[in-house]
């Protein structure tokens, strides 16, 4: 009688078995982030004195640096992005 069980989910289980197993790693998508960009970007270096073609030369380089800074954002949005999109696909496919 205790058998009788185990004999019903027989037929079942080699389709279970069958389907490919889905693994997901955690995180997964921010190991494309270049460790790198933990650190920031650094501002320019500011200048001494009150020359004028200093400071611009400065406000010049500030803004080359907050380019690279946005530009770090955009970029790791948009691989994240696509990492998320190719394991949903993933798992689509498999399902």
């Amino acid at each position: 009688m205790r058998l009788l069980p185990m004999a019903c989910a027989m037929p079942v289980l080699p389709g279970c078995a069958a389907a490919p197993p889905i693994v997901a790693t955690p995180a997964a998508c921010s190991t494309l982030i270049p460790d790198s960009w933990r650190q920031g970007v650094p501002g320019a270096a500011l200048p001494v004195g009150g020359v004028v073609g200093d400071w611009i030369a400065f406000a010049d380089a500030q803004t080359g640096q907050l380019d690279k800074a946005n530009g770090r954002t955009a970029d790791t949005l948009a691989i994240i992005e696509r990492c998320e999109a190719r394991d949903r696909a993933a798992v689509k496919r498999a399902g």
